[in-house]
């Protein structure tokens, strides 16, 4: 078995919150879109790209959030049928502006 992450600030190990925990991957729609929660503005925007799952695990110290144990392949993408009923029916939470 693996060792838990670790909280470097809290010296702490992560403790698992939720598993198959839904989250949303972007992509850009222009190349000045900035990463992360920068605020789209003039910068550009993100749109929803692939559905993932993961395990959400959280520092009891700080309360900072991370997600491990992602899944070898995405559950839907953009350009398939399906994927707008699997994000209304998941409603992940989490959405990840990153290339």
């Amino acid at each position: 078995m693996r060792m838990k992450p670790i909280c470097i600030p809290c010296q702490r190990f992560f403790r698992p919150k939720k598993n198959d925990y839904p989250f949303l991957e972007a992509m850009p729609t222009s190349p000045e879109a900035l990463p992360g929660t920068a605020p789209p503005g003039r910068s550009g925007h993100w749109t929803p790209y692939k559905l993932w799952f993961g395990d959400k695990w959280v520092c009891e110290g700080c309360g900072a959030a991370i997600v491990v144990g992602v899944a070898e392949r995405p559950l839907a993408e953009h350009y398939q049928p399906e994927f707008q009923q699997a994000v209304a029916l998941y409603k992940p939470e989490l959405i990840v502006n990153d290339c």
